[in-house]
């Protein structure tokens, strides 16, 4: 759809009116970009320690240049040659001229410590720079650390047991209506504040839906809510939102964020996961079946060695350990070592946390330089994850075309327990029709290829012609047959990606993180400041990570319930009580109310592990129920609202966005796919030989299902700051940029939807025009217009109408005016807003 100058001046005001007055943009935090810093722990500090401290750092013989790099100071500064590093300037930073080697004199590291870096780990100090090379390395050098008074560690407040004190006296006892209220309205007493008013039901419900099941309450719903006058009638609601399935579908949602998932490597050879979607309907379901938590991490860790009730529940424990697969893969390395290690540092870091909330992976080179975790903890972690093989697929394949990639893997063999429904169906795609067959003639043309059509299977055939037509190597006439033929019982169900046992052996530590620095063999094991009584014995004979389950699930490890009853509050308040989700450790946040924390991890545990009756305790609480009102008083004393003091206002996540817009538009499809888009691409290299356009599909059925490729995540989810899915990400970023208005305003995706809306108000033939305008507002922003609105859409829809007839003589004026009218209520910030 085009305007005119003069009609898009006229929908940028209409929109501005619309816009969500009560809500401001987020404030800019002052605190640094943890995203920014973990980058700088994952891909630089370890390069550095590897490759450049040897003669750039306090521990060398001699400094070589004059360069210090073991510092932020240093590196900044520079050496004889001028500064190593300009924060935001590439070409003043004569680290990288060092590191592409264009400078002999300059060139870095020298060929006898290995010689040029991989271009994958330039492009990553160039991406460093970039940012403003972000680094907490403050003062001079420290030096490795000896020992660790780990009795005097566990004193820090996140390696003691929680503990549920009794709730505390309040003056203002009629406000409370759970301990948790007690709790919150405590710390406010002690400042000497005050809450703010409670929600307005219609905000409450609109915020209620969105957090647990992420999509908007339909008109009728509101309308039964509001005619329910009994005291339980909210209860009610979110026990039904509890229930639905939609409720898997966005909590697992958050899971996924914390996993990293993806359905690609990334790096420098971006090759696709075909089975990853087994992992996301893992994870879905285990949400929706309210699996107890303990037993959840468990599965993911593990649950290739727990035992199981049948073919169907081995499966799902094999597709679990998926969350151990998931992470990207530098497909290029050459060394086996190197990749293996690598490999297991990706996964100490993803477990370490997602479920401690601590960074063990920084002790990979050196002591942890800020938690008491040696680097003797890592590599006894290490060991556990060596002993383990972790099949990802990647150009694997089975048989004879089995690991064509050199650092690529089988993948597990799943049992025909399911055999009819685990192989995905064709989504977007289906095989061509045997009369007019593309791929046949292309056969035809090559005896060889002939050759392997004749043994591809109908689901196999599928996929090659997806990757054909996506490469425009078919012509666009060749159509698709309506379905692919169902699959015949092979003695599996198909293929997923997980782990399982491998050669049980010790890992050595590797000093500095040089793989060619072999150090001393370190006993399997786990962190020493979390196992407060001797540790659990590892058999001989498995890797260790049965224990390691065990021990991580522990009603006595003192983190991984406060991490996920503290990830729990962050998902329904826009902030943790620890208000760095990941980092429980000493440089990360401590909890606004440690008392609350330790209230709703005890309470967890005791509830069995129950995720959803943790979150029924949180939503019914008057804490959550709270206003978004500002208060002078308030905010002069607790800016950043971390006593809770109201609710903050929030902005949508990318995936409620867009299914918000489906849902006003009528057009989505609750019912979920089937495998995933690349599932029928099937396996390749994106880029080269797979069109990445392939993956930013048009599709009815929810966000959560959408395609995600890394460095590829369709468009509607990035410019919404959805997770960078190949980082750990328990907290998103929340912008508001320009380019967001300018998507909602121009894509193809919401101006389809604005037309889809604006049908589906001019078929509601039971309403008049005034109604219909209700009917609009209702369905994007969850209440009817005020007076002045519903005159200025009058307005607008009149004159806009008027416009066009006269413009075109369109007989279709009508329905273009409703189009942008549409388009106007999603365009507005209260679309995109909780309050």
């Amino acid at each position: 759809m085009s305007f005119s100058t003069p009609r898009l001046a006229l929908f940028a005001a209409f929109a501005s009116a619309s816009s969500f007055a009560a809500v401001k943009a987020p404030e800019p935090s002052p605190s640094p970009d943890t995203a920014q810093l973990e980058f700088f722990e994952k891909n630089i500090r370890p390069v550095l320690a590897a490759k450049c401290y040897k003669c750039h750092s306090a521990e060398a013989d001699k400094v070589k240049g004059g360069l210090l790099l073991d510092t932020r100071d240093g590196i900044r500064q520079g050496g004889d040659s001028g500064h190593a590093v300009v924060p935001g300037n590439v070409e003043e930073s004569l680290l990288l001229k060092a590191l592409h080697s264009l400078d002999k004199d300059l060139a870095m590291p020298p060929e006898k410590s290995g010689g040029k870096l991989p271009d994958q780990v330039i492009a990553d100090f160039e991406k460093w720079v970039k940012m403003g090379a972000p680094d907490p390395r403050d003062g001079a050098a420290v030096a490795v650390k000896k020992e660790i008074d780990f009795t005097k560690a566990r004193e820090f407040w996140a390696f003691k047991a929680p503990v549920a004190a009794p709730a505390p006296a309040v003056a203002e006892k009629q406000w409370p209506r759970t301990d948790i209220d007690r709790f919150v309205l405590a710390g406010l007493e002690a400042k000497g504040l005050k809450p703010v008013a409670d929600a307005d039901r219609r905000n409450l419900i609109r915020r209620t839906y969105f957090d647990l099941i992420g999509l908007p309450p339909t008109p009728e719903e509101m309308d039964a809510f509001f005619k329910d006058t009994a005291p339980n009638a909210f209860a009610r609601v979110v026990d039904k939102l509890l229930a639905s399935p939609q409720f898997g579908e966005r909590w697992g949602r958050h899971w996924l964020d914390v996993a990293r998932y993806a359905e690609s490597t990334g790096k420098e050879r971006n090759y696709t996961f075909p089975e990853a979607w087994r992992y996301r309907d893992y994870v879905i379901a285990a949400f929706n079946a309210d699996k107890p938590y303990d037993e959840f991490i468990r599965e993911q860790i593990a649950g290739d060695l727990l035992a199981a009730k049948d073919a169907a529940e081995r499966n799902e424990h094999l597709i679990a350990t998926g969350f151990l697969a998931l992470g990207p893969k530098g497909l290029n390395e050459k060394n086996r070592v190197q990749f293996e290690m690598d490999l297991v540092d990706e996964q100490i870091d993803v477990t370490s946390r997602a479920v401690l909330g601590l960074t063990a992976a920084c002790a990979r080179c050196h002591d942890h330089k800020f938690d008491p975790v040696p680097q003797s903890d890592y590599y006894a972690l290490a060991g556990i994850f060596r002993s383990s093989k972790t099949f990802f697929g990647t150009g694997g394949g089975e048989g004879k075309a089995a690991q064509k990639n050199k650092n690529g893997t089988r993948l597990l063999t799943l049992s025909e327990a399911a055999v009819t429904t685990s192989s995905p169906q064709p989504i977007a795609t289906t095989a061509p029709t045997p009369a007019a067959d593309p791929v046949a003639a292309m056969a035809a043309q090559n005896p060889k290829r002939a050759a392997k059509l004749a043994k591809m299977s109908p689901t196999e055939k599928a996929q090659l012609f997806a990757r054909l037509k996506s490469n425009g190597r078919l012509p666009s006439t060749a159509q698709p047959a309506a379905a692919a033929p169902a699959p015949t019982p092979t003695g599996h169900a198909g293929f997923a990606m997980g782990v399982q046992e491998s050669r049980v052996a010790n890992s050595p530590m590797y000093i500095r993180g040089e793989i060619d620095s072999i150090g001393p063999i370190i006993p399997r094991g786990f962190l020493t400041v979390l196992t407060t009584a001797s540790k659990p014995a590892i058999s001989s004979q498995e890797s260790g990570r049965r224990e390691l389950a065990e021990w991580l699930t522990d009603e006595a490890n003192p983190l991984t319930a406060r991490v996920m009853a503290n990830r729990v509050w962050l998902n329904l308040f826009g902030d943790g009580l620890v208000r760095t989700p990941d980092n429980f450790g000493a440089t990360g946040e401590k909890p606004g109310n440690p008392a609350l924390l330790d209230l709703l991890a005890t309470q967890f545990m005791r509830d069995g592990w129950s995720v959803k009756a943790l979150i029924r305790s949180i939503v019914l609480s008057r804490t959550y129920q709270l206003g978004t009102i500002h208060n002078a008083k308030n905010y002069e004393a607790d800016p950043d609202n971390v006593l809770v003091w109201r609710m903050s206002p929030r902005r949508l996540d990318a995936e409620a966005i867009r299914d918000a817009v489906l849902a006003a538009s009528g057009q989505i499809e609750r019912t979920p796919p089937h495998g995933s888009v690349v599932a029928n691409v099937g396996d390749g290299y994106i880029g080269r030989g797979i069109r990445p356009s392939v993956f930013n599909i048009e599709a009815r059925y929810r966000s959560v299902y959408l395609p995600i490729v890394r460095d590829f995540v369709p468009d509607v989810l990035a410019v919404f700051d959805f997770a960078e899915p190949s980082l750990v990400v328990p907290a998103r970023d929340t912008t508001n940029v320009p380019s967001q208005a300018l998507f909602m305003m121009n894509s193809g995706f919401v101006t389809a939807q604005s037309q889809a809306l604006a049908k589906r108000l001019l078929a509601m033939t039971q309403y008049d025009y005034s109604q219909r305008i209700t009917m609009a507002y209702m369905l994007t922003l969850s209440r009817p217009p005020t007076e002045a609105e519903r005159a200025r859409a009058d307005k607008y829809l009149s004159s806009e109408a008027e416009a066009l007839v006269a413009e075109k003589g369109n007989a279709a004026a009508p329905e273009k005016a409703w189009a942008t009218f549409c388009q106007a209520l999603f365009a507005c910030a209260e679309f995109r807003y909780l309050k």
